[in-house]
């Protein structure tokens, strides 16, 4: 009897019940276990989509076609004639240098063929006599070769004379600065009474008319850039949006922002996109098709987030990949199927292989 009273007291402290242990000793079988109700479950049901990838890059709107204009000549600027912003027609003065100096180089180009054609002239006049001489036999043939050729190279000197005084009217022509193309004024790079080098720009002249988005894409989004649909958004207008097409993508990284250059067309853009403007260029790319669950149905264990399926009257984890999160619902990818059933509330609730017993079904994306 002690023994018994010290082995009751033992299994009670090791929390087994009293009856189990007087059964044990008449020698009776213990009760079979109690089987685990099946917990009601309010599941949804998983419908795949495809899944649009939308990325937005701000840049700033730009003239196709841009171009800093300067004079083909050196001198000082006596005159500017266009500000920022003055629309200019092609061959419109712009500004225009001193032209002093031009037109002394001018003269001295003319005095110099002056001199060259006079040259020729007597030179010329001494080839034909030396051929009369020679025909008579009064000089030798080395002569008449040197005369002849004197008066090869005469005219020759003739001819270059005559190019340097038109390079030097083409200078003093220089010496005004007309737009090589209708376009708009968007910088000015110099003022009256500065001396300017030959070809050092004064003015930034842009053609209005093709505007462009230029924005900077990332590395990881060049590959799909050419795909995607593409839209632009001003910050000036936000509710308008215009469609842009990718004309250009620059070949390499800039050295500093490690980015690539890319133009987007913005055809028949209307008046109010100005050059400067800050602009959004939007794309959207399908990608993998994704699952719509509710927030409830996501679940954590440390691992990742998961949800339950529900096979056969048990849950299974399943992994998932979050790919956006909204209000009520978010966006997953996982190893799903069409009518695949989820657990919508209280995941917490269970666990791997637990009974379950379907008491709701309703929509994936919503709470109703």
């Amino acid at each position: 009897m002690r023994r018994l009273l010290l082995a009751a007291v033992v299994l009670l402290i090791l929390g087994i019940p009293a009856a189990v242990l007087f059964a044990s000793f008449r020698g009776e079988a213990s009760p079979p276990p109690v089987p685990e109700a099946a917990r009601p479950v309010q599941v949804a049901e998983v419908r795949l989509a495809p899944a649009t990838d939308i990325r937005a890059y701000t840049g700033v709107v730009r003239s196709r076609r841009e171009a800093d204009v300067g004079f083909r000549a050196g001198g000082r600027i006596i005159a500017r004639l266009a500000d920022v912003g003055a629309r200019v027609t092609a061959g419109q003065p712009l500004a225009r240098l001193d032209a002093t100096d031009l037109a002394l180089a001018l003269r001295a180009a003319e005095a110099d063929l002056a001199s060259a054609e006079a040259q020729s002239r007597q030179t010329l006049a001494d080839a034909q006599r030396s051929r009369t001489l020679l025909a008579a036999g009064h000089v030798a043939a080395a002569f008449d070769d040197q005369r002849q050729a004197a008066a090869r190279s005469a005219q020759e000197r003739v001819a270059g004379a005559r190019a340097q005084v038109q390079l030097a009217r083409n200078r003093l022509a220089y010496g005004e600065l007309r737009a090589p193309a209708d376009g708009v004024v968007t910088a000015v790079l110099a003022e009256a009474g500065q001396v300017v080098a030959e070809g050092q720009a004064v003015l930034r002249i842009a053609d209005p008319d093709e505007r462009e988005l230029v924005v900077q894409i990332p590395e990881a989004a060049v590959a799909a850039i050419a795909e995607a649909a593409a839209e632009a958004r001003f910050w000036a207008r936000p509710g308008t949006v215009l469609p842009a097409q990718l004309r250009e993508l620059a070949p390499q990284a800039e050295a500093a922002l490690r980015t690539y250059t890319a133009r987007f067309a913005l055809h028949d853009a209307p008046d109010w996109v100005a050059l400067g403007m800050t602009g959004t260029i939007r794309l959207a790319s399908e990608s993998a098709a994704v699952a719509t669950v509710p927030l409830s149905a996501l679940h954590d264990r440390g691992a990742g987030p998961m949800v339950w399926r529900v096979e056969g009257g048990r849950v299974a984890a399943v992994r998932v990949e979050v790919v956006s999160l909204g209000e009520i619902t978010a966006a997953v990818r996982g190893p799903f199927a069409d009518g695949d059933r989820i657990v919508a509330l209280g995941p917490q609730l269970l666990d791997p292989g637990s009974t379950v017993r379907i008491a709701q079904t309703r929509l994936a994306s919503t709470l109703r």
